[in-house]
């Protein structure tokens, strides 16, 4: 596991070494959708992907068939390998979540207290 703390170079990395970057959606701030622009981070990136044989999704769906509804719109932004982003998508189908529940960081978390 390797966070760089910068996209473009997450990007590289996955390219080049495989995995998965995830950035879904959370429950810190329920007003919005996800913390990356869809138009102008989110979209570049998922073709890129997309080209080299990964997918780029939201956790419901292909971040490419996302219709910009606003310039700055954030959208949740997993990518990377097919196969795991597949994997963690299937992970939010299963959990069958509302709008604002969060499946894989909703109620876990190693510093998160129970009571």
């Amino acid at each position: 596991m390797r966070w760089v703390a910068s996209l473009v170079a997450e990007t590289h990395r996955i390219l080049t070494r495989g995995g998965v970057f995830l950035y879904p959606r959370d429950t810190k701030d329920p007003t919005t959708q996800g913390r990356l622009r869809l138009l102008y981070e989110a979209n570049p990136v998922s073709f890129l992907i997309e080209q080299a044989g990964g997918l780029a999704s939201t956790g419901r769906a292909r971040v490419l068939d996302v219709a910009p509804e606003d310039l700055h719109q954030r959208i949740p932004f997993i990518f990377g390998a097919r196969e795991e982003v597949e994997r963690i998508e299937q992970y939010h189908r299963d959990h069958n979540v509302v709008e604002r529940d969060a499946p894989l960081y909703g109620t876990r978390g190693l510093f998160r207290t129970n009571g």
